[in-house]
């Protein structure tokens, strides 16, 4: 559709439809497309792909008209429905402000042989010309106003701000879809459920993942039959659709794919290798929606923080199998007080102020779903007991013979990265999970319904919660493939079709993670691959402390436009971040030395995840690999984390700019033949540092080494005392010192 700018309204139009959204007070209305004639001077911007809604950021700004500009093809669900992702939006303010370049694709109608819009020029208006002559004779005569140029600073800084928060959730996080012909919000089952009508698709949609309704509230409101053509609902989750081949001779090939993308395979006649699409999708729900520590727990209406529908769709010929599982926060008044890395849980409310609540929420699930399997997946021990405890006394004080609770120790059962120890939950409920079926349609209609649902949680229904789903999915969808004849009874899922099924629940589990706390899951690797390796769990230390940053200094801001979208009114103040000179200071300090801790708590807690049971954790340290071979043209340090057991050390190497581990040693200290300290090597100039070099045998064979420093350098260290830090790291080696080198050395 194209967009105009006029002197009072921006202007969309497709064929003899148009919505005209005014620039003086953000209203929206339907007029016929002959009215462009009618518009003051209207030039063509570009093409859009559909409407989003408008937002106002802020009472003290303007609203914002929120449109597609760009749209990626996902893929296509039974019956040839397109679903697109929303890759790029536009932004333009309701107001007299002119728009920035917005980028459009330029309409071949009004742009031939043009590369780029041109500029409106407003007309001069006499009425306007004299106030604003009068504005600045007055302005001229009095002082200055320094506290409105402040508040004006002030306001331009706090519209930045949330403006690329907007942007950032829109275009950073891969995190909205929509359909003109399928309804994304609602599942097969419901779907099914519904009687055939020519409703429009937004007057059928679940309002629970309706994402965009309060956006374009002006339109659901007018009464107008032509209004269902602007209207797109769009929900915040995850698509992604494959189609999968049934091939037992194949196997995988890890050289020609990547974990981001699943491999291709070669075009296979369904007679000889029977084919089938698989599709995920996952809908968060708009009610109590946010970031991970600005939304925990139940709230006064049942609602609960990161609540999300996920259905896994598998197609065959004219069949159609739905499977539902739900994800949601511990239905309780809880908090964490995210100023440090993993704070303690706490209960904000009793058990009596509670259960009206908690019965709100369930009532609500028990109405949609009928029967309710929680799997509680938090610690049993620790500081998440409290609330797994609570937990369990409102499902107790419930009484409800539709609720089953099962409670397992995740950390505690996949203890030294045994993540394959799901399978232990996953056989215990494997009658449970038959017992619960799942959807199926063909054409003629249902053919049996899923009676009840999974609901998932850990602390965050993050990345233990999509390892156990990922893990149940595949039980049904094995089961679901093998009642349709497209796998043999006693076989499991082949290989390559295996590998890019992990793929598909690790990129839901990622998603999900980006769009509640920040950055992607942690234990997406073993979702990946089936196995857990050094590299995620240097990965996952990476993305707690993302999370921990990400919490300090941008989720107020990513809150507040998540409130505004759904039109919650925001209660933080949110300039207080600007005017509050001295806080920020000493919040930049107190991030620095949290910082610290911060590393020293992820190194202990990763080793011991990493860690089999017959090695001790001793210790871990981030450094810098200072070997000259490693140091490129553009002498750019190369980040190492040294971790210690007492039977092994690893050399872990960390990319900053792709947040991943990306090659690591263990290595014996058997193997370590001696440990030097002295000043770096450094082909010109002075040494500036103190490093220390681990001498190895690999194979065998003598004459490998790793050559480390410090991270940072303190300047009124004198080299003496560089080095006394430096012995200090290699003495917890268990070793000892006999001089500087090159001269003496440290050995064993």
């Amino acid at each position: 559709m194209e967009l105009f700018q006029a002197k009072d309204h921006y202007i969309l139009q497709r064929g003899e439809r148009a919505l005209w959204c005014s620039r003086r007070d953000g209203s929206l209305r339907l007029r016929a497309a002959t009215d462009l004639l009618l518009a003051w001077n209207p030039i063509c911007l570009g093409l859009v792909e559909g409407v989003i809604g408008k937002v106002q950021l802020h009472t003290d700004l303007p609203w914002w008209l929120l449109l597609i500009r760009q749209k990626a093809l996902i893929g296509k669900l039974p019956g040839d429905h397109e679903v697109y992702k929303i890759t790029k939006i536009a932004v333009i303010p309701l107001s007299e402000t002119e728009p920035q370049d917005l980028e459009l694709e330029l309409c071949k109608k009004h742009h031939f042989g043009i590369n780029k819009p041109e500029k409106i020029t407003q007309s001069p208006d006499d009425t306007k010309f004299l106030l604003k002559t009068l504005t600045q004779i007055k302005s001229n005569v009095s002082a200055p106003n320094k506290k409105k140029i402040k508040e004006s600073k002030e306001k331009e800084k706090l519209e930045k701000r949330l403006l690329e928060e907007l942007f950032k959730m829109f275009m950073d996080s891969d995190s909205f879809y929509y359909s003109l012909t399928y309804d994304l919000t609602n599942s097969v089952q419901r779907q099914s459920a519904c009687e055939k009508t020519n409703l429009p698709l937004w007057r059928k949609v679940d309002d629970r993942f309706f994402w965009n309704k309060h956006m374009i509230e002006d339109l659901l409101s007018a009464d107008n039959a032509e209004v269902d053509f602007w209207i797109v609902p769009i929900i915040q989750g995850f698509v992604q659709i494959e189609e999968l081949v049934v091939n037992y001779s194949e196997s995988s090939d890890d050289d020609k794919s990547s974990p981001e993308t699943p491999p291709q395979e070669s075009t296979c006649i369904d007679d000889i290798h029977p084919t089938f699409l698989v599709a995920l999708i996952s809908r968060r729900s708009r009610h109590r929606a946010g970031m991970r520590y600005k939304r925990r727990g139940v709230d006064k209406n049942g609602n609960v923080a990161n609540y999300v529908e996920t259905e896994q769709l598998i197609h065959v010929h004219n069949h159609t199998l739905s499977f539902i599982q739900t994800r949601g926060s511990v239905p309780v008044f809880w908090s964490q007080v995210g100023y440090r890395y993993n704070p303690r849980p706490r209960l904000d409310k009793s058990e009596n102020e509670t259960v009206s609540c908690f019965r709100a929420h369930f009532e609500e699930q028990l109405k949609n779903y009928k029967k309710q399997v929680i799997i509680n997946l938090v610690d049993q021990t620790g500081r998440e007991k409290i609330i797994g405890d609570a937990y369990l006394k409102q499902v107790l004080l419930y009484n409800n013979a539709n609720l089953t609770y099962v409670s397992f120790d995740f950390h505690e059962h996949c203890r030294g990265m045994k993540f394959e120890n799901v399978q232990t939950l996953t056989d215990a409920i494997h009658d449970i999970i038959l017992d619960m079926k799942w959807c199926w349609v063909d054409q003629a209609g249902v053919i049996c319904k899923q009676e009840g649902i999974f609901r998932v949680n850990c602390m965050d229904c993050l990345d233990r919660t999509n390892v156990v789903q990922a893990a149940i999915a595949r039980v049904v969808m094995e089961q679901q493939l093998k009642k349709l004849g497209v796998m043999p009874p006693e076989q499991p899922l082949p290989v390559k079709c295996n590998r890019i099924y992990q793929i598909i629940w690790a990129n839901n589990g990622d998603a999900i993670s980006r769009q509640y706390a920040g950055t992607a899951a942690l234990k997406g690797d073993f979702t990946r691959t089936g196995e857990r390796k050094l590299a995620g769990v240097m990965k996952d230390g990476v993305n707690s402390a993302n999370r921990y940053y990400l919490n300090r200094f941008r989720d107020a801001y990513r809150q507040a436009v998540i409130d505004l979208m759904q039109g919650i009114p925001v209660t933080e103040d949110l300039y207080s971040i600007f005017t509050k000179e001295k806080e920020h200071e000493a919040l930049h300090k107190e991030n620095l030395r949290s910082h610290q801790e911060l590393i020293s708590q992820l190194l202990q807690s990763y080793m011991k995840l990493l860690l089999p049971d017959d090695e001790k954790f001793h210790g871990g340290w981030a450094l810098i690999d200072c070997d000259p071979s490693l140091i490129d043209a553009t002498h750019k340090d190369v980040d190492v984390l040294l971790l210690l057991s007492n039977s092994a050390y690893y050399v872990a190497y960390y990319d900053d700019e792709i947040d991943k581990v990306n090659q690591y040693q263990r290595l014996s200290l058997e193997a370590l033949e001696k440990i030097e300290i002295g000043p770096e090597p450094t082909l010109f100039g002075k040494p500036k540092f103190s490093c220390m070099r681990l001498h190895y045998k690999y194979k065998e064979m003598s004459g490998y080494f790793h050559t480390l420093r410090a991270v940072v350098r303190n300047p009124e260290e004198d080299g003496k005392g560089r080095a006394v830090n430096l012995t200090k790291t290699s003495l917890a080696f268990g070793l000892r010192t006999e001089g500087p080198w090159p001269k003496g050395r440290i050995t064993c």
